[in-house]
């Protein structure tokens, strides 16, 4: 093999290579938009976390605040409401397990559900699990099966606990706990 024939072997390789590396980056620079359109938008990573303010909440009421398009119940639970959750026995409950974000796969215990220890805080998706109306709380003469409160669905007769727990009617399970946590002592962080 000549010394020309070499040369020209070499030329040739570099050719393909070069050629094969402009091709990489052309395809790449026309797939990446593609792709990163897929993330999600500005506002809507906006809304990803929010920060509640729960320093005007006094004992016994709540604030229903829009986060991820969709209610959110923020409750301040009075002693009588935390004992009644707390003196349920699970295995009377239809739905037996917590469908909570912080804590998947846990029972329906007030424990798992409440925010805090003492259970004073719950934080709770406001979306019946049924058909998705929004329950209300304490409405009218409404009383919830363990004679304190809780939430009631009109839609379709669904009532909730004082833990947001399904104790009566259509909805199939409990009303969902979404990611929450305390970002200070007046703010609580959604998201």
């Amino acid at each position: 093999m000549s010394h020309a024939e070499d040369h020209d072997g070499t030329r040739r390789d570099f050719l393909y290579y070069a050629t094969a590396g402009a091709g990489a980056v052309a395809t790449g620079a026309a797939v990446w938009p593609l792709i990163n359109q897929m993330n999600p938008s500005a506002d809507v990573q906006a809304l990803s976390s929010i920060l509640v303010d729960i320093s005007s909440i006094e004992v016994g009421t709540q604030i229903t605040v829009k986060w991820r398009g969709k209610p959110v119940f923020v409750r301040r639970r009075s002693t009588e409401e935390i004992e009644d959750a707390r003196s349920v026995d699970l295995s009377a409950l239809s739905d037996t397990m917590s469908r909570n974000v912080n804590k998947e796969g846990t029972d329906a215990s007030d424990q798992n559900r409440s925010l805090d220890e003492a259970g004073e805080w719950l934080v709770m998706m406001g979306v019946c699990t049924h058909l998705g109306c929004v329950p209300l709380n304490d409405a009218g003469d409404y009383v919830g099966p363990t004679g304190i409160g809780g939430w009631f669905c009109p839609c379709h007769g669904s009532h909730y606990d004082t833990s947001g727990r399904i104790r009566k009617g259509p909805a199939p399970e409990n009303l969902p706990v979404p990611t929450a946590a305390f970002f200070d002592e007046t703010t609580i962080q959604l998201g």
